[in-house]
Formats: C-alpha cells, structure tokens, sequence
C-alpha cells in the first residue's frame, strides 16, 4: 500500500471575508441551448451583483463576454464569477443555512461538444455542479457526455429542468429521462405547478409548502410562499415519500430513526439528503424557468443546502514528484502550506497571460513565490485577480476553496501543480480528449507568418484540445481541434485578438510508395565532355522488406567491381533515391538493397559518377519491381447508442473502412474499425449528424496500406504524374 500523508488540520484565516462553511464552487454544465448562461444571468441579478438582466438573444448575457459568443449565441469558453447569496427568509420554511450570508463561485461553461475541454477541466476543480435539461428535449448528447465527466471526478449534482415555460415541456418525463439514461437516483424536491403558460410556481416537496409567483413581476422577485392545494398535496406526498424510501436506503443516520420509527423532522431530511448528495447517491431535481424567472431563487436555496462546501470533499490527492507511490493529501484549511491547480490559462489583451487557478490549501498573496513540481522553477506572483466575467478586481490575498487567476507568472501550463517550495506535492491534472479533425491554415500574407506563429502558440497554451504542428513532408501548418466550429473560432480569434487573417484548408495526405516484387535495375553515367569525363555504373537488386523495416543494404560487391571508396557514394545514392518514388513522387519505404556489380574508369570514376548511377539503378530496380502506393491508415473507434449502430457502420463501410470489432457495452455499441486517413476528413460532422450527436469517437494512426487502382489513378492525375 503507498504511504499516505496529510498536511496539517488547522481553522479558517481570520482575514478572510467568508469563511469556507459558507463557501460552494459550482459549475453550470448542459446540453447546448438548454439555458446555463439565461441561468447564470438570473442567478447574478437575484443576488445582486448586476441589477439588469441581460439576455442570450441579444447579445447581452454578462457571461458571454466574448464577441464571438455574443454574435453566435453559444458559450465558447467557461465564465467564472462570484455572488453573495443569503437564503430566503420565509416564516414556516426551514433553511439550514438561515441569515448566513454564502459565497457562491460559479463557473458558467459551454454545451457544444467542440468545446468541451472547457468543460472537463472546470470540473476538474469544482465541488459542485447543477445540470441543466430543458423541459422539452430531457437528456440530449452532451447532457450525457457531462453527466460521464461528472462521474469521472465524482462530482456531485442537483438537476434543474429549465424551459418548464415552453410548449410541451414535461418535469416527470424528463425526470424518467434522467433517471433511465443516466443511471442517476434523482428525486424532485422542487416541483413545478404549472408548465408551458400556465407555469407559476413550484411545491417545495420537504417543507409541503407552494411557492407562487406573481403574475405582475415579470423579473420574478415577488412571490408568496402558501399552503398545498388538495391536488398539490397529493404530488408532494407521493414525491416526499419516494424521496424518503430514497434517503432511507442511502443513510445509515435517517434509515435507524425510520426503523425505530423516530420522529423525522424537516432538519433530519435536509441534513440527510445534504449527506446522500454530497455522496453522489441521490440527485435533487428542481423544475423552472430561467428565462420566465420562476425557480431561480430557490435553487440557490438548494443550492447552498445540498451541495458541498470546501471541507466537505475529500482533500486534494497528489503524489510526490519523486516518488509516485506516496499519496500527499491537500485540505482545505488556510494556515497549511500552499497548494493550488492551474486549470486554464488566457491571454488577455490588458493584462497578458492570466492563469486561472483553483486554491485546495493554504493561501497566497501577491509576491508571494510558488514553485512548479513539472519544471522545477519558481516564479512570483505579480497580480492577483478576481475574475467576475471579463472583469477584473484586484485582490491581496487568494485563500483555500477560492478560485482565481494570477498576472505575470511564467512557465506554466494547463493542469501544473502550483505549491509552496516545501510542500512535495503535484495534483493529478485534468484529462482531455485528442484532437479528432485537422485543416493546414496559412497566413494571407508573408509578413504575417511570425504574427500567425506567435497567435498559433498563444491558442495552444491555452486550449490543450488545439494542438499545432507543421507536416515535414509538405512544409504545411497544420491545426488539430475538437471539430470544425473549434477550429472557425481559434481563427476568428487569430484575425481578432492577434490581426492575422489565415486561409484554411485539407492538409494533403502523407501516401508512401513500395515495391511488391524483387527486381534487378542496372545504371551507367557516362560522360565525355572534351577533358576529364564522368563513368559509374550500378548493378542492384531491390526486394520488399516487411512493413516498418524500412531501408535495408547489403553489399554483394565481389572482385573490386566497384572500387572501396565508391561504395559510401552508392549508399548515399540509394538513400536519395528513396525520397521519390516513381509512381507519384511519394517517399518510398520497407525496401532491401542489394549492392551486387558493376564497373569502373580509372580516369573517369569518382564518388559523383557513382552516386548518380546508383540512382540510376534504383529508378531502373523499382520500375521493374511493380510499385504500389501506400495510404496511412487510422485506427478509429466509435461509441455509439445501438440505434445508430447501423447508420453509423454504413458510413464507414463508404468510407472504405473494415470493421474489426464490435462490442456490446450496456446500450451503446463500440464499433472499432481500420479506414484510410484520406477518407475520414469531415468525419466528424457526418457522425454527429447520423448519430443526432451522440456518437463519440477516437482516431490514431495504425498502419499503412496498398491504395486501390482506381484511387492511385485519381491521386497521379492530381500530382501531375508524379
């Protein structure tokens, strides 16, 4: 077992506002167009931090600070933000946390799938999340693909079912959605009354109380909180029920005062489900609208009610960077040494490079040193900065439990641990998915290659889902992103943050050539030009060597036939050779050289001669040696729900692809499958669609194989022959 060691206990810094009890990091995460940034914005005007309402549609959501988000209407990159949130104070409904003021950092993140390292790695520091479903539609693609992200980091969760207000908006058949395609235990404990026009309010199911909004505030800050309706008390009853079957089940506490039939009060089954929910063994489900600003206020109450503070997660594990084996444990306490996870870097056009960070223990303050695990440098802390959006506030000092962002630290990257010199410590950073799609892009002018350069390398510090390289065979630069949008962004973000214009386009396909049979090629350069002339001539056999063998040569030289000192010259002539095939110009590859006769001039004979008639021969060799064409080949798996499996597997049936497996794992289908590079461009987007987004796949190169006569023809003709 790997010794384990912990970092001292100690209490909160008396300098710091609020204390971590009454602090909760949570994260907004959906399905695109579900409403995250429509409920961010209400969550900010209920708790005063902006005092009008900014919409989506019109640009003007506080979150969606970015030009491009405000033009497209989508998030594109995670929003953090900090609120103060006191609970609501209404005679006869129990708060756990009554007339205490609370902390709520929320980071707001994007629901389109390009995106979605904005999710993982805003999961990766969060204590908690609300899961937003629309009313309408339920569980949808990326719901499930955060839901597993969730699961990954065991984050725990309270469900909102937005857009209650819309036509055909159903809370219990999403509930069943939830339930039954996530596997999740949720339970309604905000019940909407009401849906489509006829929403106005919700029951709140642990108190059996109704809270009603008016009509006349159409900002939703008017409400009465009254007695159940006959036909309301018969929902609550029966939800209230199956919500205590639920506890009684998940806690040890509340199940031995139901078996010895106890008195249960409103403060057991709120501290119970708090315990079942920070366990991730029951989910709370509340109904509203965001938009119509019915249910906001009350899934803060939730909110800071259910879901956990600081203290109450397990501590930050790492290891030390010398030795794997022991686990180090971060708390969340201010007084241990400093620890802290930089999740995402930005670059900001007014203050330059902003590392977001999440604090796990200790504190920090500006000056301070913190010493990076990975590089093993130290750098000083210039600026601290609390984020609100695209706003910054300057701070002194950034606590534990606290997320923020420091100015003008060097040497760091996405996921490094960031720590007191002393403390051995690197925190496990957070897991992102391979690039799936690639164009070459390159600047519209000449003077603007080192500008493209310096942005290309500024976007991949910051996304880790970007990566960029330049293809050695064709000199193109090429980007690699998590889909076609991904990419459109990053070069909308070139042309507006860094002046570049770029074009785009399909990098070309990296098509090796070999020979399939052996043969003999023989080569003489003789040249007389009046003074000294130039003679060589090559005997050689070339044979194919086995995939991944490469060049191989022997020399079957007998007799002197070629003299010693010209025997390096035909090797280089061999190797020269290889870099052009005859078929299209490709590199040749996998072939064995066999260096068998030739002759010589006394006079004439030199290294050059000899060079020249070795390439001679090898041209002559491969032409009699039948050459083919090779393409790379990718490996690429694709998870799938069953009923697409077919649609899916025809695609890439077209696609030239042979199947190789397919695996039955729950309702989806793993379908693994060998396709040429050439054809999967563009895969992607079609996959989605096939799938209505709910396929995911990977792609990683394999092998390379013979391209098809009917390809090779089409490839010659665009290369000019070759």
């Amino acid at each position: 077992m790997p010794k384990k060691v912990s970092s001292p206990i100690s209490p909160n810094s008396p300098d710091r506002e609020v204390p971590l009890e009454r602090t909760r990091n949570i994260g907004i995460v959906a399905h695109i167009d579900a409403g995250k940034t429509t409920l961010t914005e209400r969550v900010l005007f209920y708790t005063g931090m902006i005092h009008r309402i900014g919409e989506v549609h019109d640009g003007a959501a506080t979150t969606d600070w970015m030009d491009q988000e405000r033009e497209r209407g989508i998030t594109i990159t995670s929003a953090a933000v900090s609120c103060r949130w006191t609970q609501l104070p209404e005679v006869g409904v129990y708060k756990a946390f009554a007339d205490q003021e609370q902390r709520v950092n929320i980071i707001d993140t994007p629901g389109h799938v390009d995106f979605t390292a904005e999710v993982e790695r805003s999961l990766r520091v969060l204590d908690g999340v609300v899961v937003v479903f629309c009313g309408v539609a339920g569980v949808q693609p990326q719901s499930e693909t955060v839901w597993r992200q969730a699961d990954t980091y065991g984050v725990p969760r309270i469900v909102f079912v937005n857009k209650m207000d819309r036509v055909a908006a159903d809370f219990d058949a999403v509930v069943g959605d939830v339930r039954e395609k996530l596997g999740a235990n949720a339970h309604p404990i905000l019940i909407p009354i009401g849906s489509e026009e006829d929403l106005r309010g919700q029951i709140d199911v642990i108190n059996k109380r109704a809270v009603i909004y008016s009509d006349d505030d159409v900002l939703g800050s008017t409400y009465q909180v009254v007695d159940l309706d006959a036909d309301q008390s018969l929902i609550a009853e029966a939800a209230y029920e199956e919500l205590m079957a639920a506890l009684v089940e998940a806690d040890e506490e509340i199940g031995l005062k139901f078996l010895d039939e106890e008195e249960i009060t409103v403060l057991d089954v709120k501290t119970a489900l708090r315990r079942a929910t920070i366990a991730n063994k029951i989910i709370p489900v509340v109904g509203g609208s965001a938009f119509k600003n019915k249910g906001v206020q009350y899934l803060l109450d939730a909110v800071v009610d259910y879901l956990p503070n600081p203290l109450e997660i397990p501590a930050a594990e790492g290891h030390d960077p010398s030795d794997e084996s022991i686990i180090v444990e971060a708390e969340a306490n201010d007084n241990a040494k400093f620890c802290a996870l930089a999740f995402k870097l930005w670059s900001d056009k007014f203050v330059g490079k902003l590392v977001f960070i999440r604090v796990y223990s200790g504190a920090i303050s500006k000056g301070d040193q913190v010493y990076n695990p990975r590089t093993g440098k130290t750098s000083r802390v210039g600026r601290l900065i609390q984020i609100q959006s695209d706003e910054h506030k300057d701070i002194k000092t950034c606590y534990a439990g606290d997320i923020a962002a420091i100015v003008g630290i060097k040497t760091v990257g996405t996921g490094d641990t960031l720590a007191d010199k002393g403390f051995k410590i690197m925190l496990e950073p957070p897991a992102f998915p391979q690039p799936v799609i690639s164009m070459s892009v390159e600047p519209r002018t000449t003077l603007d290659q080192e500008k493209m350069a310096v942005a290309l390398q500024s976007l991949s510090e910051e996304d880790p889902t970007f990566t960029v390289h330049t293809d050695e065979e064709t000199g193109q630069t090429i980007i690699s992103g998590m889909g076609e949008l991904h990419l459109e962004v990053l070069q909308e973000r070139m042309k507006r943050e860094f002046g570049v214009e770029s074009a785009s386009g399909k990098p070309q396909i990296a098509y090796r050539e070999t020979i399939s049979e052996q043969a003999r090629g023989e080569g003489k350069l003789i040249k007389q030009s009046g003074g000294k002339g130039q003679y060589g001539h090559v005997v050689l056999s070339v044979a194919p060597n086995k995939q991944g063998e490469g060049l191989t040569i022997e020399n079957k030289v007998v007799s002197g036939s070629i003299p010693k000192e010209f025997i390096n010259a035909c090797y280089s002539g061999i190797e020269e050779s290889m870099i052009n095939g005859v078929i299209a110009g490709y590199p040749m590859v996998d072939v064995h050289v066999e260096l068998l006769d030739g002759s010589s001039h006394d006079v004439d004979s030199n290294e050059q001669a000899f060079k020249m008639a070795t390439i001679f021969a090898m041209k002559d060799g491969f032409k009699n040696a039948k050459g083919i064409l090779l393409e790379p080949i990718m490996g690429v798996e694709v998870s799938t729900p069953d009923e697409y499996q077919g649609d899916i597997i025809g695609d890439l049936n077209r696609r030239r692809g042979k199947i190789q497996e397919i695996e039955a794992k729950g309702s989806h289908s793993i379908v693994k499958v060998e396709a040429p590079l050439a054809e999967m461009f563009g895969y992607s987007t079609d996959m989605r669609s096939l799938s209505s987004g709910r396929a995911d796949f990977s792609m990683k190169p394999s092998h390379f194989d013979e391209v098809p006569p009917k390809i090779v023809e089409e490839i010659v003709e665009r290369r000019g022959g070759g």
